[in-house]
């Protein structure tokens, strides 16, 4: 009998140790002991990485603006404790729609989405969901407690609206204040490494298109990144985009490999200098997706 399985890990990008890699922590999870007998004998159908939303209604923006507006995970309509999200999206695709429609016909404006919008049950969804992410930031226990607390006894109304604190790039604890984390070798039957796995997450790239991700300032892999938090670019990112590698004078230099890039934007959020820029790249350029 075939079966396919579809497994993942959710790794919050607000950790402290710039030697944690997340593709590495996925790799190393599929040896658990009541995860690999599901995997071992199988076939990898696909692979791929993606940053979620995980603001949630503290961070929702005004959607509207000139011309068009943001819905689905653009706007930050995940709901965080299960990592679901199509269903607000297609909603406030609807919204959107309807407003829309609203503006060219009755001469309303785009406005109009944002008042259904706190109208609608992904608003109340959201409001109740507001709580279990920032809960986690106070530790696994309190964040367990307080979840639960907010689930099973307020229903989703406690009657505070916890924040979320510092940006998750600011997190990031230099090198000298953790030591580094030795992964095992994959072993090529569940677990494996970083370029098998980018084949089969099909992305392309034309070569000669314009590259999409930007450095503000050139000098600050050399500089900050690689001295002080040991490069973490070369391990948050799962698509081994950027590398450091060695010049003619055995000097390590930051190479990107932009053809690479899964589109997660990974890069862009935990750069601990914010100094990754990523842009939207040539249309029909990414990840392949069938599976996934």
């Amino acid at each position: 009998m075939c079966m396919q399985v579809s497994i993942g890990l959710v790794v919050a990008l607000d950790y402290k140790n710039p030697f944690l890699s997340p593709f590495e922590e996925f790799q190393k999870l599929k040896q658990h002991p009541s995860i690999r007998p599901l995997l071992e004998g199988g076939t990898v159908l696909q692979y791929g990485a993606r940053t979620l939303n995980e603001g949630g209604f503290q961070s929702v923006p005004y959607p509207v603006f000139p011309g068009g507006a943001l819905i689905g995970c653009s706007a930050g309509f995940l709901n965080v404790p299960k990592i679901k999200g199509t269903h607000t999206a297609m909603k406030s695709g609807m919204l959107a729609a309807e407003a829309a429609f609203s503006t060219l016909t009755d001469g309303t404006d785009m406005k109009l989405y944002w008042d259904n919008l706190k109208k609608s049950w992904i608003w109340k969804e959201l409001y109740a969901a507001r709580n279990y992410r920032p809960a986690f930031k106070r530790g696994m226990i309190p964040g367990l407690a307080i979840s639960a607390l907010e689930h099973y006894v307020f229903k989703g109304h406690l009657p505070l609206t916890l924040k979320h604190g510092k940006p998750d790039h600011e997190a990031t604890e230099p090198a000298a204040s953790h030591s580094p984390i030795v992964y095992e070798k994959p072993d090529g039957m569940v677990s494996f490494d970083v370029l098998t796995s980018l084949y089969r997450s099909n992305t392309n790239h034309e070569h000669d298109q314009p590259v999409h991700l930007h450095l503000k300032d050139p000098t600050v892999p050399e500089l900050i990144n690689l001295p002080q938090y040991a490069g973490p670019e070369s391990r948050y990112c799962p698509a081994r985009v950027y590398e450091y590698i060695a010049d003619d004078a055995g000097k390590l230099k930051l190479h990107m490999n932009a053809q690479n890039c899964l589109h997660c934007k990974a890069c862009d959020i935990k750069d601990p200098k914010q100094n990754i820029e990523w842009t939207v790249p040539e249309g029909g350029g990414g990840p392949g997706y069938t599976l996934m």
